[in-house]
């Protein structure tokens, strides 16, 4: 079985991290990875306790938290198994994207780039103010599985050299991070529930008109000004959005667009008034080209 081709040391109290952390990092791969499937049986109480020699109480802990993440089934009298569909969770709090977020809880996400070159979009050109646009195509793939299809369009200016081959299996926050300086600190998200049409459904690998989750937004630099718009197709069987509720008072203006800058996470007093002077002066222009000239 599976847990014969794991090391006994793979669990060790010489490690960085709790036994029970340990092991649930452990089991947890395996069921992403897929290792272990949909319903197969999982490794019993007392097979896990005997082959990495740890304590029962630790073995009922990673269990708990497989259980918790929705990751196994269990069930008195027919012991534990894979679940089925399972659910990656995605924090809608953080500008991290979703390559990011997932390896943080070590799953294991595959990037396809489907295509990469020169993009125009009228919403994406308005929302980075200008035309020359790098527009490029991904694939996210968790255990081989289709889970997210993303289109993104960043500015030409920003990302001079960039191919398309180094984004595959790659982050692209990372990425303007890293190479361009160009660290996402902010952005405004909205969520709408959408059926997905034969495209979008073929690339999922789910019934057209199936429900899917759209996650679209821009992004904003560490300079405050837009860097990225981006749509993003995810899965409704397997990939979750996680909010942290809070009263208004804690989190500043209810429900406005600009809200107290000391309400926003990570973004500066300085990158608030750069990014509202932007939309101001993107305003104007869009106000300045509906009015015909006077005389």
């Amino acid at each position: 079985m599976w847990l014969d081709t794991i090391a006994a040391d793979s669990v060790s109290a010489g490690g960085s991290a709790p036994l029970h952390r340990q092991l649930s990092d452990l089991l947890r791969r395996a069921v992403v990875d897929g290792d272990l499937g949909p319903r197969d049986r999982f490794p019993t109480e007392t097979e896990l306790q005997g082959h990495f020699g740890v304590s029962r109480s630790v073995v009922r802990q990673a269990l708990a938290t497989l259980a918790a993440e929705g990751l196994i089934q269990r069930g008195r009298g027919r012991g534990t198994a894979v679940a089925v569909g399972v659910a990656q969770h995605r924090s809608l709090q953080r500008t991290a994207g979703l390559q990011t977020q997932f390896a943080e809880h070590r799953v294991a996400v595959g990037t396809e780039v489907l295509a990469f070159g020169r993009g125009a979009d009228p919403v994406a050109a308005s929302s980075l103010g200008t035309i020359a646009l790098v527009e490029m195509e991904r694939l996210r793939r968790v255990g081989g599985e289709p889970i997210a299809y993303i289109r993104t369009w960043v500015k030409q200016a920003d990302v001079p050299g960039l191919r398309g081959d180094e984004l595959a299996d790659a982050s692209l926050h990372e990425t303007l991070r890293s190479r361009y300086g160009i660290d996402v600190s902010a952005g405004r998200r909205q969520v709408l529930a959408v059926r997905a049409d034969d495209r979008i459904a073929a690339l999922l690998e789910i019934e057209p008109g199936s429900p899917s989750l759209l996650l679209e937004g821009t992004s904003l630099g560490n300079d405050g000004l837009p860097c990225e718009y981006f749509r993003t197709w995810h899965r409704a069987d397997r990939v979750v959005f996680d909010v942290d509720a809070a009263e208004p008072s804690a989190i500043g203006t209810e429900g406005g667009q600009h809200a107290p800058p000391a309400a926003r996470e990570r973004e500066s007093l300085d990158a608030w008034a750069l990014r509202l002077a932007h939309e101001m002066e993107s305003l104007s222009a869009a106000l300045a080209a509906r009015v015909p000239p006077s005389g």
